[in-house]
């Protein structure tokens, strides 16, 4: 039997190289990771996710897959608590997205956004490293960094922004030209007038 975690330095999660890494899931809300033999808490899988290690939430009675339900309660534990990402618009808005036609485009529409968006970012990283001192890893001189670099990285966002919308109306207008070849006699919504 999983010995609880006692008070004190937490373990750090650790990598595995050999594959997935497997939590087991309890009807207790406790979770269990199988690598290290011991419950873990929801702030040790967030670190986890940080770290960029691969794992896989399982419900221990069914063997169901419960990653996802994980994520999003990490995500919900970090908008109710601190800066929210999501704004009230924009959760309402994925919403309205549910059980719609392009719910499917959409999830794949903003995953391909966010990962250019990661993209982007871990460029701005890489290239900053002959900039600061790496003997200095000073937080300060980080945050410095980033506020003076703040300007740019919003000009080149919103231009990649520009773009993704001029792509999104570009598929809107094909769509709507198939359509009007496919069915001549439906009406054709005709996309927004571009800016």
């Amino acid at each position: 039997m999983a010995q609880p975690r006692r008070a004190g330095a937490p373990k750090k999660p650790a990598a595995t190289s050999a594959g997935l890494r497997i939590l087991k899931k309890y009807p207790n809300r406790r979770l269990y990771d199988t690598e290290v033999s011991s419950y873990i808490t929801l702030a040790e899988v967030k670190a986890m996710v940080l770290q960029g290690v691969n794992f896989e939430v399982r419900d221990a009675k069914t063997g169901n897959d419960l990653t996802r339900s994980i994520l999003l309660q990490i995500i919900l534990e970090e908008e109710t608590g601190g800066v929210p990402i999501f704004s009230t618009s924009m959760l309402s808005q994925i919403i309205r997205f549910y059980g719609h036609a392009m719910q499917g485009m959409m999830g794949t529409y903003l995953e391909s956004n966010l990962q250019t968006f990661t993209d982007i970012q871990g460029r701005i990283a890489e290239q900053s490293k002959g900039l600061v001192d790496p003997k200095l890893p000073s937080p300060e001189l980080w945050t410095q960094f980033l506020n003076g670099q703040a300007p740019m990285v919003q000009g080149l966002m919103g231009n990649y922004m520009e773009q993704s919308r001029q792509a999104f109306l570009k598929m809107q207008e094909q769509v709507a030209k198939q359509a009007a070849t496919l069915f001549p006699g439906l009406p054709v919504v005709k996309p927004p007038a571009k800016r």
